[in-house]
């Protein structure tokens, strides 16, 4: 079937420019590209090229193709996919990938070649339409319609609207009636993104951000994963897409406004009317069923801001029943799927219908759920997403199953996985302190391990991004993978108030010290690298959270041990409170209402 060029839907399954058509490039675990490729480069600035790439392309070829046709600096930059950076090979890069070019402070390079322009170079321009999907789901058809209602209605003359509420910069696109069908959020205007429109700037693109375990630029991505995890649409998420979409209305700071559209990449979610949200209307009248399902979707992907705001309210025609009947839809995800174990936030934790007992049909559900499908899943649709994420996804989809099965109510789930605070202290969960003995008893099998068959000493090669990284330095920071031994605490470093403190770790008597016992102050705020009296400081907003439980640096044998561990002990915990040895206790809660 060839590729209609007069479409405004372009999923890049094939290129125009080519002859040859595009085969799929995985195939189960096999990584290696067939046929060519079309990839999205973002600039730390927020600048994006789409280009095509064939099997002899490498990551220098690529930069320079950039520098020629952004005019941008490359020299000491480094190319990522992820939680990959691309030194010369490309084959692990997939259709349609976004890719980062970003600054490299950690080390120079001597073996980068002096790359001369060539033919092919010159000619390198950006051949994208002015939205494309980035992506091939078969769950993305809603969203097709949907941009060709758009592309239509632009070439019509019916522009976006900006939306003004919110931290970060999003658009309301419209179809040919002046109807918004889409709200589109562009990764460089996500707060303290390089463009947001909103003052809030001062990172670049793949540094901690709002969240320390979520960085800038990587929402909209997080938006997409809900979606495709809320399977036969459970829980009513938006349709929603990750594309490349061009327009003069996006926001671009310090740059010459003569240049009338630019390119983002940005999450396409469809716009969904509505009456209100649920802060504006009383919880009584909401139906049980989609409290649960909002619920079940909110703790596998550990939604750390779901407030009132980000639930949608619309009146349903009861057909002239007694009462007025509604739906919630549920959006904004792009705090969920952290890289390390967050306090969430759950509005409807004290909402009367968390309470009840799931029925027979939400329980046939959770127990259909199939974590390692879909990581999977996720890997393959959403390629660029971190590990570390697929490996929270992971721990709390079991943490869920295992919970269900024992008979607890949403309620109850989610004050597990809540922190408390008490005396202005924030205290590890239950779920985190399941997690940190876990850890515990997987390092101490590690460690026999080690002193029967003691390996060699060098590491695997690769990189390990660490989400602690220092503010004033790019995000590119890479660590040798983490490999417990002698001399090393079995817990990696829980909380900082010094970010280079690595010897932060739990006491020898296993005791978990609150918060201010590890001099972490919840009046600590998250620093801006470049504040000036213009911007506005993220202190503002959130204050850093300590991070007690990370995933990211477990080796995947070590993984594998550290899930068996926390599954034991959470069977124990579990039946300890089903029978009553144990009593759920009422929690002090934060909330963070960001509306981005």
């Amino acid at each position: 079937m060839s590729r209609n060029l007069d479409s405004p839907v372009q999923t890049q399954m094939a290129v125009a420019v080519f002859k040859s058509p595009i085969g799929r490039e995985y195939h189960g675990n096999d990584r290696k590209p067939t046929g060519r490729r079309r990839v999205f480069v973002q600039t730390e600035s927020g600048c994006v090229l789409g280009m095509e790439l064939d099997r002899n392309d490498n990551a220098h070829m690529v930069k320079r193709r950039l520098q020629i046709a952004l005019n941008v600096s490359v020299e000491e930059s480094s190319l990522t996919f992820g939680d990959m950076v691309l030194k010369n090979d490309l084959s692990a890069i997939r259709n349609d990938s976004p890719l980062l070019l970003t600054r490299n402070l950690m080390h120079r390079s001597s073996s980068t070649p002096c790359l001369s322009p060539s033919g092919r170079d010159i000619q390198q321009r950006d051949r994208s339409g002015p939205i494309e999907i980035l992506g091939q789901s078969s769950r993305f058809t809603r969203t097709k319609e949907l941009v060709n209602e758009i592309v239509t209605a632009l070439k019509a003359g019916v522009d976006p609207i900006p939306v003004h509420g919110g931290l970060g910069g999003a658009y309301y696109f419209r179809n040919s009636r002046g109807e918004c069908v889409a709200i589109v959020k562009p990764t460089d205007e996500e707060p303290f993104a390089p463009n947001n429109p909103k003052g809030f700037v001062g990172k670049i693109l793949g540094q901690p951000g709002f969240k320390r375990s979520v960085r800038v630029g990587e929402t909209g991505f997080r938006e997409v994963a809900a979606y495709l995890l809320d399977y036969d649409h459970f829980a009513n998420v938006p349709p929603t897409a990750l594309v490349k979409i061009t327009h003069s209305i996006f926001n671009v700071n310090d740059f010459d406004r003569k240049k009338k559209h630019f390119s983002k990449i940005a999450s396409f979610q469809q716009f969904i009317s509505h009456d209100f949200d649920a802060s504006d209307h009383g919880t009584s009248s909401f139906p049980v069923s989609s409290v649960h399902r909002i619920g079940i979707l909110d703790i596998r992907i550990l939604n750390t801001d779901r407030h009132a705001g980000n639930l949608l309210v619309r009146k349903v025609n009861n057909g002239g029943k007694f009462g007025q009947q509604v739906e919630l839809i549920p959006i904004d995800h792009g705090l969920c799927l952290p890289e390390s174990l967050e306090d969430p936030y759950f509005e409807w934790i004290h909402w009367a219908q968390a309470s009840i007992p799931f029925s027979e049909d939400e329980l046939d559900y959770i127990e259909s759920l199939d974590p390692y499908h879909d990581s999977e899943m996720l890997r393959n649709e959403l390629p660029m997403i971190r590990e570390a994420c697929l490996r929270v996804l992971t721990l709390c989809t079991i943490f869920l199953k295992q919970a269900a099965g024992y008979g607890l109510c949403l309620a109850e789930i989610g004050e597990m996985m809540t922190r408390e605070f008490r005396r202005g202290e924030e205290e590890p969960s239950e779920l985190e302190m399941l997690c940190m003995e876990a850890r515990r008893a997987a390092a101490e099998r590690e460690r026999e391990t080690y002193v029967l068959s003691p390996k060699p000493g060098s590491q695997e090669d690769g990189f390990q991004f660490e989400i602690d990284c220092d503010d004033s330095e790019s995000s590119i920071n890479p660590t040798l993978p983490f490999h417990f031994g002698f001399g090393r605490n079995p817990l990696s470093k829980l909380v900082e108030e010094d970010e280079n403190d690595e010897d932060a770790v739990l006491p020898a008597s296993g005791k978990v010290p609150s918060v201010s016992n590890l001099s972490m102050s919840l009046n600590k705020s998250l620093s801006v690298g470049d504040s000036s009296a213009a911007h506005r400081s993220a202190s503002e907003q959130l204050p850093a959270s300590p991070s007690f439980v990370k995933v990211a640096d477990m080796t995947d044998e070590g993984w594998g041990v550290f899930l068996e561990k926390f599954q034991g002990l959470l069977a124990h915990a579990l039946t300890d409170r089903k029978s009553g040895s144990v009593g759920s206790r009422q929690k002090q809660r934060l909330g963070t209402s960001c509306r981005f």
